[in-house]
């Protein structure tokens, strides 16, 4: 590794420290290993726009890093000339392998002494191990929790409140909202009280955009101080009229579809405030989206600095943009550099973003984000492959940029240690209320 002997304090912090993984998703249970295609692992691209991932040079990367951590060989060809293994070959080597054994392979390179969960994703329930499967991975025997999804937890309760609606062909009664609300008031406090829960993730960004309307005060009741149903709530809630017809749209959804999607404004804007609330009464941590995902985000509403109003709002609650906000990583910078209750996690961009790239996102945190409040995640997710190339790629990246900061005198190599190894580790351990030591790795 380039400068790994002339920095070798900081060399170790970055490549042998251990890492809180602040944000990740399930791995795929053995009989679901291979239902999706591999290139998933460092894109989002779906339907047509997926043909081109084989050209991009993150998927270059990525095929020369797992092959040699499946121990392909370099072939040589007709012409005596040597040939690196295809992603093809990657596909193959990894499908003829025990599945655990491939996990196992990918979690010993990543030094993970805890891992948070976000165990919301779609077809988690019916593809994908539980939150504690992941534990026989972790270093130091270590622990994994969870990250508790507000919008997937609000869809089941609809689900519940409502089912009987739309299988007898009812319409829900009036101020069903209000019961709505105070049900799932209580299902975030008893998430919020549950050891196991580290904090809560809102996917607002996916669903109505970050551009969050706040409402404060009074928690529960959609229509709290007006004089009609068509009046806003004191609150800043939805007004009566629309709270009655988001649940008679729930019912006809389920009646058709099964399952409820949240996606009305004034009621993803309520249930996030509701949620900030909730997680300061019990200092737990908020996660946000931001930034990089698929293409059902609006891009334009996908940057942090429209939740700047809510950040405001709730002073006290610890909020986390995730994935670098990428590509609005300067703008999440800012905020955490003029509020105390913001913090940025720089996952997904590993493996998602050129090696370049990386760095040049990472360079752009550090303009202004103070290195106590940045977190360490890989966004790994149904492959195990995406937890190895995230942290690895992660590490190295690290390793690059603070030594560049040594080498042009900004820090000592004691200070960069310090910081790189509070990125891993330290800061995700305050944040969420750990408690760990380091593992001896």
């Amino acid at each position: 590794m380039a400068h790994s002997h002339r920095f070798p304090a900081l060399h170790r912090a970055a490549f042998n420290h251990p890492a809180i993984d602040n944000h990740a998703h399930p791995l795929l249970s053995a009989a679901h290993a291979n239902d999706f295609p591999l290139t998933g692992i460092v894109s989002e691209a779906s339907g047509a726009a997926a043909d081109s991932i084989p050209s991009t040079l993150v998927l270059k990367r990525a095929t020369k890093q797992l092959a040699a951590l499946l121990g392909l060989p370099h072939g040589t060809s007709s012409s005596a000339i040597s040939t690196a293994p295809s992603w093809d070959d990657v596909v193959r080597r990894r499908k003829e392998m025990n599945y655990e054994k491939l996990c196992d392979l990918c979690f010993k390179a990543t030094k993970t002494q805890s891992i948070l969960i976000d165990d919301g994703l779609g077809g988690v329930s019916e593809l994908a191990e539980g939150f504690r499967w992941h534990d026989r991975f972790m270093v130091g025997g270590g622990r994994c929790h969870v990250i508790v999804r507000i919008e997937a937890e609000a869809e089941d309760l609809l689900g519940l409140m409502l089912g009987d609606y739309a299988l007898e062909g009812r319409e829900p009664p009036k101020g069903i909202y209000d019961d709505f609300v105070k049900a799932f008031e209580k299902l975030l406090e008893t998430h919020a009280a549950n050891e196991n829960v580290k904090g809560f993730k809102s996917v607002v960004c996916y669903r109505t955009g970050l551009n969050v309307v706040p409402s404060v005060g009074k928690t529960s009741g959609a229509n709290v101080g007006c004089s009609n149903d068509t009046m806003a709530s004191a609150d800043g809630g939805p007004t009566a009229e629309e709270a009655q017809k988001f649940m008679h749209e729930c019912v006809k959804t389920l009646k058709e579809k099964k399952r409820v999607r949240i996606a009305t404004k004034a009621i993803n804007d309520h249930l996030v405030s509701l949620t900030m609330g909730i997680a300061a009464k019990f200092e737990q941590p908020v996660q946000f989206h931001t930034g990089l995902g698929d293409n059902d985000i609006t891009l334009t509403v996908a940057s942090p600095a429209h939740l700047q109003p809510l950040i405001k709002a709730f002073p006290d609650t610890k909020t986390v943009l995730l994935h670098s906000s990428y590509p609005y990583t300067r703008e999440a910078g800012y905020l955490t550099s003029v509020y105390s209750n913001v913090y940025l996690d720089f996952g997904e961009v590993f493996p998602a973003v050129s090696s370049a790239g990386q760095r040049a996102i990472i360079t752009q945190i550090l303009e202004l984000t103070p290195t106590d409040k940045i977190l360490f995640s890989t966004d790994g997710h149904w492959w195990p492959e995406t937890y190895y190339l995230g942290n690895i790629q992660a590490r190295k990246t690290l390793y690059e940029v603070f030594s560049k900061s040594v080498e042009d005198g900004d820090l000592t190599e004691d200070e960069a240690v310090a910081m790189v190894e509070n990125a891993l580790f330290h800061n995700a351990n305050k944040l969420y209320r750990f408690g760990l030591k380091p593992a001896t790795t």
